[in-house]
Order: C-alpha cells, then sequence, then structure tokens
C-alpha cells in the first residue's frame, strides 16, 4: 500500500513543518512526501495518486482547507482512503474523535495501520463537504476573517472580531432566504442556516452533539431573524449543541437534500470552503469516502 503525505506548508503556526518533518524522518512505513504550492494543488495532487487504482492512504497534512481539498479529490475511489494530520490552526473536523485528537492523529505509526470507514459526503452545488456546511451570518462572518487576516497588525482572533462587529452590526443579522426541506418551505429572514454531517466548526460550536458522519443523514438547523439581545443570549447554547432547549426559535430537519435561495448573494461555507451564488442545493452525496484513523480514537 501507497502512503503518500500531502503537505500545506502555509498551514499552521511557524515551526509546524519543521515538527512534522522530524517525525517523518522516524517513521517506520515507506511513505511519498508532496508539498503544495498553491489552491487546488492538493485536491489534484489527491485525484491523481486515486486514480491509478493503487490502494493508496492520503495524509491531509494541514488544516481544514487541506482536508476539504484531499477529501475532493480522492471521494469515490475505493481504492483511496483519506485522513488528517492536523497541522492547520483550525482542525475542526478532526474534533469529532474527542479533546485528545492532536495528539492521536500526530501518532503517525499508530495512523498508518489504523481502521478505515466510509463517510458521507455532503454535495453543495458540485462542492463535496465532509464536515459542515453553513449560510447564514457565520457563513458571512467566517467569509469576511479571510480578507481582515490580510491587515498588518491583525491576529486570527483579531480578525474574527472585526469580521463578526461588520457584520452584526453594520450588515446585519439575517439576510431574506427561501428554503425547502423535506417539501417544507421556510421563506424569511434568516440569521442561521447550518447543515451538519459531521459535528464542529467556526473553532467552537458544535451545533448538532449527536450528528454521525456515517449515518446517512443531514442535521439541519434554521434560526430566524432574531433581535441582538436575542442572539447574544441563544449563541452560546446554540454552540453547545442545546438546540431542542429553545425549539420555539430553532427549527430543526433531519434529511438528504436542502434547497436555499435569495434574490440577494448568498455566502455557504464548506469546511471552510467559501462559495457564492444566490441558489444553493446540498444533498448527501452518492460518493463517500474512505476515512482511516487510529485504532483509539473513537468518534460514536
Amino acid at each position: 500500500m501507497r502512503h503518500l503525505f500531502i503537505i500545506n506548508p502555509a498551514a499552521g503556526r511557524k515551526g509546524s513543518t519543521a515538527h512534522l518533518e522530524g517525525l517523518l524522518s522516524e517513521l517506520s512505513v515507506p511513505h511519498e512526501k508532496i508539498y503544495t504550492k498553491g489552491a487546488g494543488d492538493a485536491r489534484e495532487i489527491a485525484r491523481q495518486a486515486a486514480a491509478t487504482g493503487e490502494e493508496v492512504r492520503l495524509y491531509a497534512c494541514g488544516g481544514d482547507g487541506t482536508l476539504n481539498e484531499v477529501v475532493n479529490g480522492a471521494a469515490g475511489f475505493p481504492n483511496a482512503a483519506v485522513t488528517c494530520v492536523p497541522k492547520g490552526t483550525g482542525n475542526d473536523f478532526l474534533k469529532l474523535f474527542g479533546p485528545e485528537y492532536r495528539q492521536l492523529f500526530y501518532d503517525l505509526e499508530g495512523l498508518a495501520v489504523g481502521p478505515q470507514t466510509p463517510f458521507d459526503l455532503m454535495d453543495c452545488n458540485g462542492h463535496l463537504g465532509l464536515d459542515v456546511v453553513c449560510a447564514g451570518v457565520d457563513a458571512r462572518i467566517a467569509a469576511g476573517v479571510h480578507r481582515y487576516k490580510d491587515l498588518p497588525g491583525v491576529s486570527g482572533k483579531g480578525a474574527y472580531v472585526l469580521s463578526l462587529l461588520e457584520q452584526v452590526l453594520l450588515r446585519g443579522i439575517a439576510c431574506p432566504m427561501e428554503v425547502e426541506v423535506d417539501g417544507k418551505r421556510w421563506q424569511g429572514e434568516t440569521a442561521v442556516l447550518c447543515v451538519c454531517n459531521g459535528r464542529h466548526y467556526g473553532g467552537g460550536f458544535m451545533p448538532v452533539p449527536e450528528a454521525m458522519p456515517d449515518d446517512g443523514i443531514l442535521d439541519v438547523l434554521l434560526i430566524p431573524k432574531v433581535s441582538l439581545l436575542t442572539f447574544a443570549r441563544l449563541v452560546g447554547k446554540y454552540a453547545k449543541g442545546r438546540y431542542r432547549d429553545y425549539l420555539q426559535l430553532i427549527q430543526d430537519f433531519h434529511t438528504t437534500q436542502i434547497t436555499y435561495r435569495s434574490r440577494e448573494e448568498l455566502v455557504t461555507v464548506v469546511d471552510g470552503e467559501v462559495l457564492r451564488d444566490t441558489q444553493f442545493t446540498l444533498r448527501l452525496s452518492e460518493k463517500k469516502v474512505n476515512f482511516f484513523y487510529p485504532a483509539q480514537a473513537r468518534y460514536r
């Protein structure tokens, strides 16, 4: 079996690439490594490796964006399996495996021989996602972070705060949206639309704690427009997965397809990747991806 480490040198803190190189130099399993040079590289490297038909384990060495690219390249190939070495500053999907996920997934010896399971994928206008899709104010905040983090002297946390202030205070919490799911239609100002295959996103939010990436179901939460005071009161509970305590405010659906649209451009974030359009169809993909993990890791 081939073991290919796809390394994003731009991901993570300073020194993270050197740390990974040190671990790889001690790895007893024969392996290869390729460094990405720009956006889309990880996807193409993964696709080419999977398309050979050879059994291959692909290690996405970076954050959620790197993992998303590798998943999009390897999806649907039964001979390929994917994992993530959490080199990035954000590795929300791996939080599925518990608070010790970094230690577990940096054990490369254990990871290389670990079990694998076919995980479901979400298809959002042709782009595949493994974890969470959001299309409300949380998506706009996430998209804004990319713009602010390039400003001189602005940290990652500072960029998030600036984007939060812009979207919530200046642009407003909600935007007009029409949503169709399971024969039901919602139309109106919408604050949050979140679709979960995994459990974590946004650096600390776990909106649906029972979400499972292999149950054939997408868990959807919809929050209509609320006041700033209600939003501030609700957001902490939402982040902790307590949506069932607020069913008078939060609608929940468990489905395989959802469509949403607006006359205005909508921002949708798929595992950290930003998409823009006026209409999105999000469905459970026919493709799956084999995901491997250390034997001592648990996601159930």
